[in-house]
């Protein structure tokens, strides 16, 4: 049975697509089975690997709403391993759609079950935002991945997501666990930095990731081109970066240190 790991911040610009791509792939290159979940109607994770979304007759939604498997609307991707649930335009519907169904934040867990024999990881990338499909995240996850950028303002609002981290443990999934927090963005130049990794250890004190994800241009124009860092940029600092998170997130596992 594979292991669901949400990656969430309700904030956006912090690198939370990117994580969920780069960390998906890292594991697929690392021999494993991996399904990335584009929970977000943006659609970033899907068309970050290539796949143009508004092209796609179906997606996560038609699975979500009950029209297709989500065996049907899997895509596979340039990784050998890695395949998307992709996100089409229609998903941004489902937070109305959803909001008077029953048991309408068991919706992804019901569907992801169907699929757990299959891969090794399921990586979720949630939307930025704390609605009902990022709710629908956290409810189907085993973890919870948190990226943080290295900026101040990217602090703010982390109290409100462990709050609702811990109101979905107390009232629906109570052994839902916080994998960690990676910091994002980092330029070892900036005293800034430095100042907010000492922050993130009052909200993550046995959990910060050493690895850390420097800022670069090459992260940024990887999705342009439809490509994970590791196939854009192999030899780079970004990709080395991921390769490092991969492997640190590997060992966690294997060593329980979590």
């Amino acid at each position: 049975m594979s292991l669901v790991i949400s990656v969430v911040n309700q904030k956006g610009g912090v690198g939370k697509t990117t994580t969920a791509v780069n960390l998906a792939a890292g594991l697929a290159e690392a021999g494993k089975f991996v399904l990335l979940v584009d929970l977000d109607p943006q659609g970033n994770a899907t068309s970050g690997l290539g796949i143009k979304h508004a092209e796609l007759e179906k997606g996560l939604y038609h699975s979500i709403i009950g029209t297709n498997r989500l065996y049907d609307v899997v895509c596979n991707t340039s990784h050998e391993g890695l395949r998307v649930a992709p996100a089409t335009p229609d998903l941004a519907g489902a937070n109305i759609e959803l909001v008077n169904v029953e048991g309408r934040e068991n919706k992804l867990s019901d569907i992801l079950s169907e699929a757990k024999h299959a891969y090794d990881y399921i990586i979720i990338d949630c939307p930025p935002s704390l609605g009902i499909l990022t709710l629908n995240g956290l409810v189907a996850a085993d973890y919870i991945l948190i990226p943080v950028q290295a900026e101040y303002y990217a602090l703010e609002g982390l109290g409100q997501l462990l709050k609702t981290i811990n109101l979905v443990r107390e009232n629906i999934k109570p052994d839902l666990k916080v994998l960690g927090a990676v910091l994002t963005m980092y330029d070892s130049r900036n005293r800034l930095s430095e100042e907010v990794m000492h922050e993130l250890y009052k909200f993550f004190p046995d959990n910060i990731f050493r690895s850390v994800v420097p800022r670069t241009v090459r992260l940024a124009e990887a999705p342009s081109y439809g490509q994970s860092i590791f196939h854009y940029e192999p030899g780079g600092k970004g990709a080395k970066a991921y390769e490092r998170l991969t492997r640190e997130f590997l060992e966690r596992f294997e060593n329980n240190q979590f």
